[in-house]
């Protein structure tokens, strides 16, 4: 059956169930019941009533009429994968949903009812999306999603066998943490919190899991109570051999199905529950429960985001690891070019996967892979899956974002490669993107800074020129868990989590040129207590650079370069010699030689 008529039916099928819950209208956003970034296949509702494989946007359907909002990251992709014939294209950030559904809907059948599935989004969006909808005469009502009981192919769930992950890598067991995380729920004045974000399970029990590609998380949902003792709603037949040992004395495991009651079950407890994380269908059990909601964070995201030093070890390990890969990748690309042998993106993305692959303790990526050519990199989050990979032309720049999942450690890593000869417009843009790079690299901050007050040091060169970039400049990474991780980032909205020793961040600055070309700098940085301002009259804290993979120097204009960023990027390439040289041999090291000579 093709696209088209799989829509329609697909369309038809769905307007009648509308009918049958008595609502005019539904929506289906791409998140499923987890809420994270990364859904797995046999969750993914808005490609099988569309066809849109994007990370992000949701389908509204009406009786009449439907649309399918995306950002400005998939206006292109949209329309090459959802049919036209069906559904209008909107923007997510330009045009109001709200609106488009109170011009859509038949006001005059009486029927002003737009139903959502409360398991896919969160509380607070609930209840803003319910007074948004009241003020245009429309009711958001709670719906059981259609779409599982139209999708007849869905695919099975993973089972594959949780991962029981080392004590002495992760720094404590999962016996302190639990314990030190129901200290900081009796401090919400809370008796037990609900844990929905599958990376702070994973930490908090010390395991990993298979269930989602990218994300080494184990799906479910968990109560933690103020004593530490925790239950973790799941599916059972996933539980390893020795997991309750591991675990040890006060967790215990239940079917997923039994979250329902346990939640019902919470009559006169003060559940602390992130409204901003948690879906709206938890919260509004436990409440109807009779419990007393304690709004607040996820206690686990901060200690989690503080890497211990046993997980800054592993990461500096895999760090060292994951570069090894990327450099024999980049000196492979390098003897292609010169050998004018240009593949497609998908073939230099699979590339950089077999030089991962080869490494024993590569486990997975932990994103898919940005493999960009000429203008396509002026997409900040191309995907070359999303159409046909082009080929790479000479005299161009190559944009490659890329990161792997190992048992001590996440990487993620961005360069940008000369392909032959480059302009000196190219040049100069990638300078100003590297003077931010270092800008940041080199900041010192007194304690209590937020990536916000920061961000605008990466920016202050494109700036100048009158350029930008329009996503942020950091975000925080797991420790053999999520690639994207909170609550710390760098970039222009305000955050109220400031920068703490242990988290680690990504240094990211770039630029987009439509059409010609992009560029982004990234290495992963960890905060850490200034040494050189030991003992001065504000604690002080700095970045240590993880991330150890040579610069492009050929894209460099030495001349827009300072003494102190010539000697920044020096002493960089030093110290990736030293600590990548000793495990490459051959070509690959004569090119790690090359790409470390000293510049200036």
């Amino acid at each position: 059956m093709s696209q088209l008529l799989a829509t329609e039916s697909r369309l038809t099928a769905l307007r009648q169930c509308l009918k049958d819950l008595g609502v005019q209208a539904f929506i289906q956003p791409r998140a499923d019941e987890y809420l994270g970034e990364y859904v797995p296949e046999h969750n993914e509702r808005l490609w099988w009533l569309t066809g849109f494989t994007g990370s992000a946007g949701f389908a509204l359907v009406g009786l009449e009429k439907a649309a399918i909002f995306v950002d400005g990251r998939y206006t292109i992709q949209v329309k090459s994968q959802v049919s036209a014939d069906h559904f209008s294209y909107q923007s997510m950030t330009d045009d109001s949903w709200e609106a488009w559904l109170a011009q859509s809907m038949d006001k005059g059948s009486g029927q002003q009812r737009v139903g959502y599935d409360p398991r896919m989004h969160t509380a607070s969006w609930a209840e803003q999306a319910q007074a948004s909808l009241a003020k245009r005469g429309l009711t958001l009502v709670p719906v059981v999603n259609p779409i599982d009981s139209l999708w007849l192919d869905r695919p099975e769930p993973s089972v594959d066998a949780i991962t029981l992950f080392d004590h002495a890598g992760a720094g404590a067991t999962s016996l302190e943490k639990r314990q030190r995380i129901g200290a900081l729920i009796a401090e919400q004045g809370a008796d037990v919190a609900l844990i929905t974000a599958l990376d702070s399970i994973a930490w908090l029990l010390n395991i990993r899991g298979q269930d989602i590609p990218c994300l080494p998380v184990v799906l479910g949902a968990a109560l933690i109570n103020s004593r530490g003792d925790m239950t973790f709603f799941l599916d059972t037949r996933k539980l390893a051999a020795g997991v309750e040992a591991h675990v040890g004395a006060g967790v215990s495991f239940a079917p997923e199905a039994d979250l329902a009651a346990a939640l019902s079950g919470l009559k006169d407890q003060r559940l602390l529950i992130d409204s901003d994380q948690s879906n709206a269908w938890a919260q509004q059990l436990a409440k109807a429960a009779g419990a007393t909601l304690v709004p607040g964070s996820d206690p686990v995201a901060l200690p989690k985001a503080c890497k211990n030093a046993a997980e800054l070890a592993g990461m500096r390990e895999a760090h060292i690891r994951d570069a090894v890969a990327v450099c024999r990748y980049l000196a492979w690309l390098d003897a292609e070019v010169t050998a004018g042998r240009f593949h497609d993106e998908g073939q230099l993305a699979d590339k950089l996967l077999s030089f991962r692959k080869a490494l024993p303790e590569f486990r997975d990526t932990s994103f898919d892979t940005i493999s960009a050519v000429g203008g396509n990199a002026a997409m900040c989050h191309y995907s070359h899956l999303n159409g046909t990979p082009a080929v790479m032309p000479n005299n161009s720049l190559y944009l490659v974002d890329s990161g792997g999942q190992y048992p001590d450690g996440t990487t993620d890593i961005t360069r940008t490669v000369a392909i032959g000869q480059v302009t000196a417009e190219m040049k100069r843009m990638v300078t100003l993107v590297l003077k931010g790079h270092i800008a940041l690299s080199l900041a010192r901050f007194p304690k209590g800074t937020t990536g916000h007050q920061l961000d605008a040091l990466a920016r202050q060169f494109l700036w100048a020129e009158g350029f930008d970039y329009d996503h942020g400049t950091g975000h925080g990474v797991g420790h053999f868990l999520n690639v994207h991780e909170g609550p710390q980032r760098i970039g222009k909205s305000p955050v109220r989590v400031p920068l703490m020793p242990g988290m680690v961040c990504s240094n990211e600055p770039g630029y987009y040129r439509d059409h010609a070309f992009g560029i982004r700098i990234e290495n992963l940085v960890a905060v850490q207590h200034c040494a050189a301002l030991e003992g001065s009259e504000r604690e002080t804290y700095e970045f240590e650079v993880l991330t150890l993979v040579p610069l492009d120097t050929r894209l460099f204009d030495l001349s827009m370069l300072t003494a102190q960023e010539i000697e920044w990027v020096n002493n960089y390439h030093l110290q990736v010699a030293k600590a990548i040289a000793p495990r490459l041999s051959g070509a690959d090291l004569d090119w790690l030689v090359q790409a470390t000579r000293a510049i200036g």
